[in-house]
């Protein structure tokens, strides 16, 4: 038998294929439904090249309320660094929209931005992993630095000032999980 060739979609998975086959018990609401949702994390991925690529550009947006032009806007203003990669091991690592760490007054500030394009409401506790991603990665204490994480999402920006008492712990769990992975590496 010689197979149809259908090289424009190798590597690809379609929204509704064998490999996820939970789509067989949707109905018609359903099916729209997560398609709508795929679309939409798309469209989150255009956005947010189109925000790096603003960014490193340092085109200034519109003075706006809306979602992304304000986080370009203070990516920009606060000379922040798009898209950057925070590594603590094979196990524990992520990126962040935007982050930078400089001396405002006489002490260090860690300032972490992400933007979120969707509508579920987004967590804190994610920029709170990145922030002690990065004391891990620039062995950094906590305690020694300022901090401020901010999430832009629905036109709104979530601003939160965590404290070493909020992210030594995430520090010490990563640290924790990771020796344990480490230490059953052949067993998993």
């Amino acid at each position: 038998m010689v197979f149809n060739k259908h090289d424009n979609l190798e590597g690809l998975h379609a929204p509704f294929g064998a490999s996820k086959s939970s789509w067989l018990r949707y109905d018609d609401e359903k099916a729209i439904e997560v398609f709508q949702n795929l679309r939409a994390a798309e469209q989150g991925t255009i956005l947010h090249d189109w925000a790096r690529q603003t960014i490193l550009l340092g085109i200034k947006q519109p003075r706006s309320k809306k979602t992304i032009y304000a986080y370009v806007n203070d990516a920009i203003g606060f000379k922040m660094q798009p898209e950057v990669v925070l590594y603590y091991s094979d196990y524990f690592f992520g990126t962040t929209d935007s982050i930078c760490f400089r001396k405002v007054g006489d002490r260090f500030k860690l300032r972490i931005h992400d933007l979120k394009t969707g509508t579920h409401p987004a967590k804190m506790e994610q920029l709170e992993v990145y922030a002690a991603l990065f004391c891990l990665e620039y062995k950094v204490k906590p305690s020694e630095i300022d901090m401020e994480l901010r999430i832009y999402q629905n036109d709104e920006i979530l601003i939160h000032n965590p404290t070493a008492e909020d992210i030594v712990p995430i520090m010490d769990k990563i640290v924790h999980l990771n020796n344990i992975l480490i230490e059953n590496e052949g067993r998993i």
